[in-house]
């Protein structure tokens, strides 16, 4: 269950009553708490629609690729929305607030992003509309 939004690629999720921070795999969404530096383009739009794909009390699916935390201790996973199945780090690329990002080994759904990604791309969507460059 979602407990908090983070920003546009960061979730704390209750997994069996502990909290955990969880970084959306496959997806890089542009800063917005980065420390003495102002928030990058489109990224307070993308934490907004975050929030809005993943109110409180959201019921999730952690997806888990081969490695499972990163170097800050974040669980790494993709999450499905349960009352609709919604791929949700998907749906964050293709409509254009984050850009696609690949770490090995944890490229599951790689090829599925970088076509979301230049699908939003085409449709000059979100980010790729906003931001210059």
């Amino acid at each position: 269950m979602v407990e908090r939004v983070v920003d546009g690629d960061t979730v704390d999720i209750r997994i069996d009553g502990t909290e955990e921070r969880v970084r959306l795999i496959g997806i890089d969404t542009p800063e917005t708490q980065k420390l003495d530096s102002p928030a990058e383009c489109y990224g307070s739009e993308a934490s907004t629609y975050t929030e809005a794909l993943l109110p409180v009390g959201t019921r999730v699916r952690l997806e888990r690729d081969t490695v499972g935390r990163d170097h800050y201790g974040r669980l790494l996973g993709y999450i499905h929305r349960l009352d609709d199945d919604l791929f949700v780090n998907y749906d964050i690329l293709r409509q254009g607030y984050a850009q696609p990002l690949t770490i090995d080994p944890n490229t599951i759904h790689a090829a599925t992003f970088a076509t979301a990604a230049r699908l939003a791309e085409a449709d000059n969507l979100g980010l790729w509309a906003a931001c210059a460059g």
